[in-house]
């Protein structure tokens, strides 16, 4: 459930859309709401999962809120759902009254983080001037979904950055922020690294590959891709590639958000509506992989073994599920994808597994892709096309520390 609608795949969908786009593990954030309990919330995830998945996944747990009551409040349903194998949890420093914590909140989810050693992952931007922002430009009649970037630019997500590290050095816990858009949150993060923060940096494939023009086409088509942070200018593009290559930038993810054009994006269609009724989302795992090799690897931005670390080796590492995923090695899960460098294709609508009615990157060129893919060694893609079962997916066990 997410601002006001509900994300369209389910793990029917969605896990025959990564594989087919050569992800064998996803890892999805549970989401309570401010008064649902952490556990129920967390059993509720996992029971869209158990039994339909194809693919293998795990979670983050996210945080919305906390309370000082030990035995059976918040504090106590994380405990449990971390004894249950969650090794991340997830918070919003953006979302003012809805999912977003404030500093206090903040801080004891640090605190606790540090005392399990769990991964504290952030959406990272300010609340405050993000909310301000809104305001002012809704109440100017700039409602379009052009004026979304606008109202959460660059500097905004950049302070966020510096402020949810200040929390991880002043606690020691671990952190990944999530999603980065843009040089000046990237150049925030380096003064806390440089000093030994332990935090890490990830940017999604539609930054990567699309620019701030797309949510600036006329008709509102420019609704597809409000997402937030926003998709920025190509500087910020061309940016994220070269940290990505030389490691300020350590993975690559989607932020899949799966929402319709038609019946949710239009939801913020003015003059009824404006920018910030917009569900914000970009269906994209299916294309992750594929665009990150023919936008990295084929125009020499990455490396082949750059492009694994990214996409695969370092996530794993990371959230405690290497040496299982991650490697081909004895003794690991025999995730395989073989990967076919002289296929040529156009993505389209009609190849689109993801359950929307639209795809963000239609018409993009395709070079190389996923030709055969195995999940525990069982063939789950055969020549580009989903052959495996429904169900063959299970919870990744995964370690702490």
């Amino acid at each position: 459930p997410f601002m006001g609608t509900t994300a369209k795949d389910t793990y029917e969908t969605a896990s025959r859309a990564a594989l087919v786009g050569g992800t064998t593990t996803l890892i999805e954030m549970v989401c309570p709401g401010k008064d649902d309990d952490p556990w129920e919330a967390y059993q509720l995830w996992k029971g869209k999962a158990e039994g339909r998945s194809a693919c293998d996944y795990g979670f983050h747990m996210g945080v919305t809120r906390w309370d000082d009551d030990t035995s059976g409040g918040a504090e106590a349903s994380l405990r449990r759902v971390v004894g249950d194998g969650v090794t991340s949890l997830k918070v919003f420093l953006a979302y003012k009254g809805a999912f977003g914590v404030d500093d206090a909140e903040l801080y004891r989810v640090c605190t606790l983080a540090k005392e399990l050693g769990l991964v504290v992952t952030a959406h990272c931007e300010n609340a405050e001037l993000v909310a301000s922002r809104q305001r002012k430009l809704v109440g100017e009649g700039k409602v379009g979904p052009e004026w979304h970037e606008r109202s959460r630019p660059a500097a905004v997500e950049a302070e966020g950055v510096h402020h949810f590290c200040t929390f991880l050095e002043m606690t020691g816990a671990k952190g990944y922020i999530v999603h980065t858009s843009n040089r000046l949150a990237v150049e925030a993060a380096r003064p806390f690294v440089e000093r030994g923060v332990d935090v890490d940096l990830e940017t999604v494939i539609p930054y990567l590959t699309l620019d701030e023009t797309y949510a600036q086409r006329a008709g509102f088509e420019g609704a597809k891709y409000v997402m937030s942070p926003p998709i920025r200018g190509a500087e910020h593009r061309a940016f994220l590639w070269e940290a990505l290559a030389d490691g300020r930038v350590s993975t690559v993810a989607t932020d899949h958000a799966p929402f319709d054009f038609v019946g949710q994006k239009d939801m913020g269609r003015p003059p009824e509506g404006d920018f910030t009724m917009i569900p914000n989302g970009i269906p994209s795992v299916q294309h992750r992989v594929t665009l990150l090799y023919t936008h990295g690897v084929n125009t020499e931005k990455l490396s082949l073994q750059r492009f694994v670390e990214v996409a695969s080796t370092h996530a794993a590492k990371r959230f405690g599920m290497y040496p299982a995923k991650g490697t081909i090695a004895p003794g690991s899960d025999a995730d395989l994808v073989v990967w076919d460098p002289e296929y040529r294709g156009t993505i389209t609508q009609a190849d689109n597994l993801m359950n929307t009615d639209y795809d963000g990157f239609e018409g993009f060129e395709m070079v190389g892709r996923p030709e055969l893919v195995t999940v525990r060694g069982e063939v789950m893609v055969r020549g580009g096309e989903f052959v495996g079962e429904l169900g063959h997916g299970r919870a990744v066990p995964r370690r702490i520390g």
